[in-house]
């Protein structure tokens, strides 16, 4: 039996459909500190195309949606006292 939902249709809150975030603050802190410095070889470094790679951890953790996590299930973000 194939699957035939999609991330979108799974991760979507019901109120508002924007997506959940998964990230916690210090999932996003460390995506940004990386994607930062990865974007720092495109421009100031070596300057090589492997730089442009550090944007999909920086607008990650911009987002706090991690599509890895996802299909996962998984999330770094902490739990809600109720």
């Amino acid at each position: 039996m194939a699957l035939t939902w999609t991330v979108t249709e799974l991760h979507r809150t019901k109120e508002n459909g924007m997506f959940q975030r998964n990230m916690g603050t210090l999932d996003r802190s460390i995506r940004a500190a990386v994607g930062l410095a990865l974007l720092s070889l495109a421009v100031v470094g070596p300057q090589s195309a492997w730089g442009w790679l550090g944007l999909i951890p920086l607008a990650t953790a911009m987002i706090g949606w991690c599509p890895a996590y996802a299909p996962l299930g998984f999330s770094s973000c902490a739990l809600r006292k109720r």
